[in-house]
């Protein structure tokens, strides 16, 4: 009677999943198949995301987090805000230059603005405030330039 094949003989067929490269040698059955890729070595977490306490750190590191965080409410506040404040200035200037003149001035209070806040306010509404407000500067000067293209003539003199 032919006996079973075993990883040991020579042409027996290697389950799925077990190969070795040409030259390694082959284990005995029922050992554990070594991996090809090197252990990873453990790393302690920095501490800079908040996890679950380590069995191995004592004391535990502290976590720092920031003391007044900039909600997105605040932002969309803010952005609002001054939306509504440099569309009524804008709407003060009766031609493009009108426009770009009252929209620079608006930006400029509101920048001031913006910074008192980020001084002793709300952050997050100084950032929507800071955000919009280049926002706006920049569609006035694109309007400016669509005015100089068109014309030829630089608009704000």
């Amino acid at each position: 009677m032919a006996e079973p094949p075993t990883w040991s003989t020579p042409g027996a067929a290697v389950p799925p999943g077990t190969w070795s490269p040409p030259g390694a040698p082959i284990p005995s059955p029922g050992a554990p198949v070594p991996s090809p890729w090197p252990a990873a070595p453990m790393r302690t977490p920095s501490g800079l995301f908040p996890s679950a306490p380590s069995l191995h750190a004592v004391p535990p590191r502290p976590t720092y987090r920031e003391p007044h965080p900039v909600r997105p409410g605040a932002i969309a506040a803010g952005a609002g805000a001054t939306a509504l404040w440099l569309l009524f200035f804008g709407l003060l200037g009766g031609s493009v230059s009108g426009y770009a003149w009252w929209t620079l001035l608006a930006g400029a209070v509101a920048w001031v603005v913006a910074l008192g806040l980020a001084r002793f306010g709300d952050r997050g509404v100084a950032a929507g405030v800071a955000m919009l407000t280049a926002v706006g500067w920049a569609i006035a000067a694109i309007a400016v330039a669509v005015r100089w293209a068109s014309s030829g003539d630089w608009p704000l003199w």
